[in-house]
Order: C-alpha cells, then sequence, then structure tokens
C-alpha cells in the first residue's frame, strides 16, 4: 500500500499560493470585555411600560506584530424607563487578523470594513444572548454598515484638511478607527 503524503496547500485553483500573493487570515476571535448588568433586578420586572433602548458601537484596529492586527468591536446597550435601569451590556469582541502582501492603502479599509462584519455576526449573538440571561426577551442588533461609515470618515477628513495638519489632509485611507 502507498503511503499518503500530506496535502500541499493551494490557492484554491489547484496552484501554490505566489509568496508575494495577498494573504488575510482571521487568527482568532474572541470576548476580550463582557459587562452585564441588571441592577434594578427583581423590581424591573413589575415595571409597565416599554424602556428606550440605547444602541452605541465604536471600532478600534491596533498593528500588534508583524502582518498582525488586532480588530476590536465595542457594543453597548442600555434599557432605559422613568423607572429607572432596565439593562445595560458591554461588550468588547475582538479578532485577530493576519494581513500579508496586501498594499498599504487597504489595509485600513480591510480592518475597519470587512473585520468588523466578520466580527459583527458573533457579537450579535453574544449581545442577544446576554440580554435573555438578564431576563429580557432577545434584543438582536440591526446590521451595521461598515463601508458606509468608513466612506463618511474619509468624507469627513477630505473635508477638513486644517485638523489634518496639512494642505492634503493626511492618509486618506486611515480615518478614525471609533465611530
Amino acid at each position: 500500500m502507498a503511503e499518503e503524503q500530506p496535502a500541499a496547500k493551494t490557492n484554491g485553483n489547484g496552484a501554490a499560493p505566489a509568496a508575494d500573493e495577498a494573504q488575510v487570515s482571521v487568527m482568532a476571535q474572541y470576548v476580550k470585555d463582557l459587562s452585564v448588568e441588571n441592577p434594578s433586578a427583581p423590581q424591573v420586572f413589575q415595571w409597565q411600560g416599554q424602556p428606550s433602548l440605547d444602541v452605541q458601537f465604536s471600532l478600534n484596529a491596533d498593528k500588534i506584530g508583524d502582518d498582525v492586527h488586532e480588530v476590536a468591536l465595542k457594543i453597548e446597550v442600555s434599557a432605559r424607563s422613568d423607572n429607572g435601569v432596565h439593562f445595560v451590556i458591554d461588550l468588547t469582541y475582538a479578532g485577530l487578523f493576519g494581513i500579508r502582501g496586501v498594499p498599504e492603502e487597504a489595509i485600513p479599509p480591510f480592518l475597519l470594513i470587512e473585520a468588523p462584519r466578520l466580527l459583527f455576526p458573533f457579537a450579535r449573538q453574544i449581545v442577544a444572548e446576554a440580554v435573555t440571561n438578564t431576563g429580557f426577551p432577545p434584543f438582536m442588533l440591526e446590521p451595521i454598515d461598515f463601508a458606509a461609515i468608513y466612506m463618511a470618515q474619509v468624507q469627513q477628513q477630505l473635508e477638513e484638511p486644517d485638523a489634518q495638519g496639512g494642505e492634503d489632509g493626511g492618509e486618506a485611507g486611515e480615518p478614525a478607527k471609533d465611530s
């Protein structure tokens, strides 16, 4: 019987990837911070009326090593009414992304559009489960258009060249990392 050889890595079409070919990988995804508060329990379950919901999010992207970047999606959800605070969820969900052979100008759009788009469904599920665990019905976050937010930030930077310390508006491909 012939010995089996380990399968060679290919780029999907049977050919080995070129050394200078762009490569992006999700190395890890993880809960970096999670806080779940239900400060008014058990009285909150006697309150009448619907609470108002407030949802805030921000992004942070950091280079943590050669070709390795961390993208952190922070989501804060709170429910409040005239009676008080129903619940507060504070989640930072992050991912490590390996990026090699990608042009420098393409890295910020990847980190601020595609990376959070990949992380969002997992963060959304964690928030829904956290809300359910406080005794309330699940809360499903609406999808976030990270591309539109990125483009708005780039446009804002182009319109505010003095704020960037020069006439050219700075690096158009690197908008502020917090939304």
